[in-house]
């Protein structure tokens, strides 16, 4: 069921809000940005995201393909979404930093479904052998 929530980076200069269906599935992965921040996120559709403040705030990262625009606050360095095109995910979306998340319930949290993909070895689309550290 779609929800709206807020979020926001720790210093508050960057702030959204979001539709997100929770019960629609999370995602992490094990490539290298993934692993090393911890990244949980669920990826929606642009037209369900607004950022309410902060856009000057942010700065921005891109590696690899350069697909993903993984964006940070460039005062507190919290990553609250990044934005990106990949064909293969439906094109536009928005992945939402969970962790950034103001008002969601723990419990609501620890609910969402969590698809593992394997960035490490470009199978986007597969499980990693090893899921327990992510």
């Amino acid at each position: 069921m779609l929800k709206t929530f807020h979020g926001s980076c720790h210093c508050g200069a960057v702030k959204f809000q979001a539709e997100i269906d929770l019960a629609a599935g999370t995602g992490k992965c094990n490539c290298s940005i993934c692993t090393k921040t911890r990244a949980w996120n669920v990826s929606i559709k642009p037209d369900a995201f607004r950022l309410l403040q902060g856009e000057d705030a942010l700065s921005d990262y891109e590696f690899g393909t350069h697909q993903v625009h993984h964006l940070f606050c460039r005062t507190c360095g919290v990553r609250p979404f990044g934005r990106g095109h990949i064909a293969e995910m439906g094109g536009d979306f928005v992945a939402i930093n969970l962790g950034a998340l103001d008002d969601a319930d723990p419990a609501e949290l620890a609910e969402a479904p969590v698809r593992y993909s394997n960035g490490r070895d470009n199978a986007w689309w597969d499980a990693p052998a090893e899921t327990r550290h992510l």
